[in-house]
């Protein structure tokens, strides 16, 4: 299913948080949403999952504006997972995973604890089966950002929207979780901070920089030295990666971002 963004325009009073912003997220690609803090990504996100309406623009799936698709279809349709959940209620994993199977209940549903083969497959897949009773309140970061995910894997999506789906986890369950959504063969849209695992993972990229789209394509035409110095202001060197022959992004220092002499690692 392919994600669709035409002309949004967003503000808060009088900050502008989106300017103007057109992209494509193809289906069945990873499409990463990369920029610096502030750039508008969680924000673009929300255009996506509905939770914000745009001032101008819309946002389609598969040519379907998506303020016209009715709840509960949306919600077979689109799943997401924040930077940051919280539950004042008392549930266990499982409970939390449960939640996912919703919009697929019918009448008053399954009552929670009694998990369905979609709760048992996302358990299984996040490696989360031994935590199924451990209560919310008592997980890790990382453990509920784990979570989260299964809960919306759950959901039996066709697009996941992740924002900073790698907060709060070690490196290793980091990579493995990029491994484990880039594999579901779903159309995966995600805000991702660390520049080189949007480089190892992304099929697609956007570019944000205070609100519009600087450069949106493949890793290998988007992160260059130039680029990465004007947004970022970095100085980096971009080589091709040995493993996955895709960029291998290796910052070196602090760049001035009107110079173009200071834009690589060539001094280093």
């Amino acid at each position: 299913m392919t994600v669709e963004v035409r002309g949004v325009d967003f503000a808060r009073e009088t900050n502008h948080i989106l300017r103007d912003i057109s992209c494509t997220a193809p289906a069945g690609a990873f499409t990463g949403i990369i920029g610096p803090n502030g750039s508008g990504k969680s924000t673009l996100l929300s255009m996506i999952t509905r939770w914000q309406r745009p001032d101008r623009g819309s946002v389609l799936l598969d040519g379907h504006d998506v303020r016209g698709i009715p709840r509960r279809r949306f919600a077979r349709t689109v799943a997401e997972v924040e930077q940051h959940s919280e539950t004042v209620l008392d549930l266990t994993v499982e409970q939390i995973v449960e939640l996912g199977t919703i919009p697929h209940s019918t009448g008053w549903g399954r009552p929670l604890g009694e998990p369905s083969d979609d709760v048992e497959r996302a358990l299984d897949a996040l490696r989360l089966t031994g935590l199924r009773h451990r209560p919310w309140h008592t997980l890790s970061g990382g453990e509920r950002q784990k979570a989260q995910v299964a809960r919306a894997l759950a959901q039996r999506p066709e697009v996941l929207v992740l924002d900073e789906p790698t907060n709060h986890l070690d490196v290793s369950a980091g990579l493995q979780l990029l491994d484990l959504t880039r594999g579901l063969g779903l159309t995966v849209v995600a805000a991702i901070h660390d520049l080189q695992l949007a480089a190892m993972y992304c099929d697609h990229l956007v570019v944000l920089d205070r609100g519009a789209v600087r450069a949106a394509g493949p890793p290998t035409q988007v992160l260059t030295v130039d680029l990465l110095a004007e947004v970022y202001g970095v100085r980096a060197q971009v080589d091709v990666h040995p493993a996955t022959g895709g960029p291998l992004v290796v910052l070196c220092g602090v760049a001035d971002r009107a110079d173009p002499t200071e834009r690589g690692c060539a001094d280093e």
